[in-house]
């Protein structure tokens, strides 16, 4: 049946269960005991450890036993650490001791640190000594004077130690169930200072294994993970998936295209996730056309709007079935997903139908009325994967999540009458130019197919005559030079005269979240610091 009005809900198979962490990776083990979990992705192939799930499991354990020596049971604990195997062990762990685990950006500086230390109320932190030239143990020592309730700084390279301090004390875990707070999250702060969603086993567990079903993801596979742990996009999406697919994960350290590249022809990686920017880089390596990636049956994508032109070249060069994930970290992360058996069409344009048990709308940002089928308002969603909420924060909790449970993304969107969404922006990005609504994802989605074009961003700038003009952040595509008339005449050819870019401007790597997606609130900085080249 045809919608008429934009409110769908996902399909009721498969069904939610009431699950934690711990308990999913203990059916892993059980049932899978000697199948290799875990591999340590690292450049130096002599030094790729790997973990069986039974071992895995025990490693998970142990940890569990020396955090609850340690801490209370709802006490937070932070992680600050790249993807290094342990970081998997803390996430499981955490959960089995009923800790709540407190995820850092390795790429942090310390007032961010710290920020996000005293907001959350953090008793402990895990920390590595240093990561590409961030001396975060140092930095983590120096912040404990002003962060009155950490009393623990535990050091990744005493990685061994800890664990058998709870060899030793043994101390009983305690019962945990499937609704309690598990995580926090800070938001990836596109448009300002982040905030921390609280999430619970029951939307993380749930949202990842139904991820990995959509992908098309067979038990057993073998996963590349490159997506960073401290995001939903890696501890939930490729951490949680892969074990609930009893999958084989090949952890990357830090994303390297020419790496990745290697270790899936290596490993015959059957899946992987990757943000836009990761899969673009992976397409201009030097190494991509040789190699044989043929083993790949499921590439997965999400973490901002996907350009056509990525998801047709994916298809054609690769020969894989490729999913997009829309959503955000408060909602586990993912609401909405395209099927692998989807249209080239469907996949290049939509973001696809709600997930499992899941209800998406689209809303009036003024009125709060649903809208009716094609018309773009506010995206919405509810079901089992909301988080709580935003860790002590009331208000922006409220204003977050209404009365009726619905989660307010933020994102502009439409939806149509097959309950499939795209995804025009976010509501606070859209431009307003002489009080006409302008979506920088149109014009996105046009500049990147442009051969010229590496990766863009179009942002509102303020202007005394319209209120806001548009401008293009552009990167170019490697040893290209852009030509600013060129693509100004490229886009007269589909836009009308009033969307076409007032501003150019020549970038040579865009400000990106841990995340991937694009920081638009630094562009705007650094324009209106005098800091931006424009054509």
């Amino acid at each position: 049946m045809m919608l008429t009005m934009s409110h769908a809900a996902g399909p009721s198979e498969p069904v939610v269960r009431d699950i934690t962490l711990g308990a999913l990776l203990q059916w892993a083990a059980e049932t899978t005991p000697d199948r290799i979990a875990l591999i340590a992705g690292v450049p130096d192939r002599d030094n790729r450890r790997q973990w069986t799930y039974a071992e895995l499991y025990l490693q998970s354990l142990r940890t569990a036993r020396a955090l609850r020596s340690r801490f209370e049971p709802g006490e937070r604990v932070a992680i600050w650490a790249h993807n290094i195997p342990q970081w998997i062990m803390m996430e499981f762990g955490a959960a089995m001791a009923g800790v709540i685990l407190v995820t850092v950006n390795p790429g942090l500086r310390s007032g961010e640190v710290e920020y996000m230390l005293k907001q959350s109320r953090a008793a402990g932190v895990l920390v590595v000594p240093e990561f590409r030239g961030n001396p975060m143990l140092a930095t983590a020592q120096a912040l404990a004077a002003r962060c009155p309730e950490l009393r623990e700084i535990i050091c990744f390279d005493q990685w061994d130690a800890f664990l058998a301090s709870g060899d030793i004390a043994k101390p009983k875990l305690p019962a945990v169930r499937s609704t309690d707070p598990v995580m926090i999250q800070y938001t990836s702060g596109t448009t300002g200072f982040p905030k921390g969603a609280l999430l619970h086993h029951r939307g993380l567990v749930n949202n990842g294994a139904h991820t990995a079903d959509r992908a098309g993801i067979a038990d057993g596979a073998v996963q590349v993970t490159t997506m960073p742990l401290f995001h939903t996009g890696g501890c939930v999406c490729c951490v949680l998936g892969a074990v609930s697919k009893r999958a084989t994960q090949v952890l990357v350290e830090a994303f390297d295209p020419g790496l990745v590249i290697e270790l899936t022809a290596s490993y015959r990686a059957n899946a992987m996730l990757g943000v836009p920017t990761m899969l673009v880089a992976m397409m201009e390596h030097a190494n991509f056309a040789a190699a044989d990636l043929s083993s790949l049956k499921a590439i997965y994508s999400g973490g901002s709007t996907v350009p056509a032109a990525i998801v047709t070249a994916l298809e054609q060069k690769l020969g894989a079935p490729f999913t997009i994930v829309f959503g955000q970290t408060e909602c586990s992360p993912v609401a909405t997903m395209t099927w692998a058996t989807d249209t080239i069409a469907d996949k290049a344009n939509t973001i696809g139908t709600p997930m499992p048990n899941v209800e998406v709308k689209i809303v009036n940002p003024d009125t709060g009325q649903t809208v009716p089928i094609g018309e773009i308002g506010e995206i919405c969603t509810r079901g089992y994967h909301v988080m709580h909420g935003y860790f002590e924060d009331d208000a922006a909790t409220a204003a977050a999540i209404d009365s009726e449970g619905w989660l307010h993304t933020g994102d502009l969107g439409a939806m149509d009458g097959r309950g499939y969404c795209t995804v025009e922006g976010r509501l606070k990005d859209m431009i307003i130019r002489g009080g006409e609504n302008i979506y920088p994802r149109e014009l996105e989605e046009l500049l990147f197919r442009h051969p010229s074009v590496g990766d863009v961003a179009v942002v509102g700038l303020p202007d005394p005559k319209w209120g806001e003009v548009v401008a293009a952040f552009i990167r170019p595509a490697p040893s290209v030079k852009i030509e600013k008339e060129e693509l100004h005449n490229y886009l007269r050819e589909h836009l009308a005269p009033h969307k076409t870019p007032r501003h150019w401007f020549v970038v040579d790597a865009m400000p990106l979240t841990g995340s991937g997606k694009i920081q638009k609130f630094k562009l705007r900085e650094q324009w209106s610091k005098g800091e931006m080249r424009e054509l």
